[in-house]
């Protein structure tokens, strides 16, 4: 099934949203924000602890137990997920899926133990790259301040042979700024994986949403469309494009 998924960035319990991974901007209550999708009957959400990894904050697991208990859709959880302790917690709240990103980097067989034990479909491997000087794409992890040495094809093969239930790919140079999706990372990764792939970052309208999903990808996610009223920062509206 095609699924449109709206994403919740969250730091310090705010509503927050990035440019290009940079300069969050406070836009509300996280908590309001999934009450809101509810009463949209979405497919299911992400909610993302955008700086947990990077300055090592921890899990939030009461703000977590608040989300599942608010969720009448499937909730995926990411942020600071680095160990199976940490992904237990996590399902036992509630959540359904457990989002890793930086730890793919360090201890990638994290992936295996978690889908050994809860199934594939409990796992989303996020991936965010950008282009180099030379035109390729390159992998960045802990918000995009660290790059990774290993190259995306060999971390595309390593976490589909562990057990990754889908693949979230994010193109940090579109992040917040309503250019649509990247069209050449879409292409590219669609031809290298056989798992389901979620196509996040650059969303500005349904028209986005709808070629993405008609050419690869069995999901898009987004979240300055649907919290952005007109591309204004100032106010907070969810717009679901159904």
């Amino acid at each position: 099934m095609k699924r449109v998924i709206p994403v919740i960035g969250y730091t310090k319990r705010k509503l927050v949203k990035t440019k290009k991974f940079k300069s969050p901007n406070y836009i509300g209550d996280p908590i309001n924000a999934i009450k809101i999708f509810n009463d949209k009957e979405v497919d299911e959400i992400i909610v993302l602890d955008i700086r947990a990894s990077k300055f090592n904050y921890g899990i939030d697991y009461q703000l977590i137990e608040q989300f599942a208990s608010e969720c009448f859709m499937p909730l995926a959880y990411g942020g600071g997920v680095n160990s199976f302790y940490d992904a237990e917690r996590i399902f036992k709240l509630g959540v359904e899926k457990v989002i890793l990103n930086s730890i793919l980097n360090t201890n990638p067989l994290l992936i295996k133990q978690i889908a050994n034990s809860y199934g594939n479909q409990s796992v989303i491997c996020s991936i965010d790259v950008k282009k180099n000087f030379f035109g390729k794409y390159q992998v960045y992890y802990e918000s995009g301040t660290k790059k990774s040495k290993k190259p995306l094809n060999e971390i595309l093969e390593e976490i589909q042979n562990l057990g990754a239930g889908e693949i979230m790919i994010s193109n940090i140079e579109r992040d917040g700024t309503f250019l649509g999706y990247d069209k050449n990372l879409l292409e590219l990764i669609k031809e290298k994986i056989n798992t389901p792939l979620i196509l996040n970052s650059g969303a500005g309208n349904k028209n986005d949403f709808s070629f993405a999903l008609k050419n690869g990808a069995d999901a898009v996610a987004a979240s300055s469309a649907f919290v952005y009223k007109n591309q204004n920062p100032n106010s907070i509206l969810i717009n679901y494009f159904k």
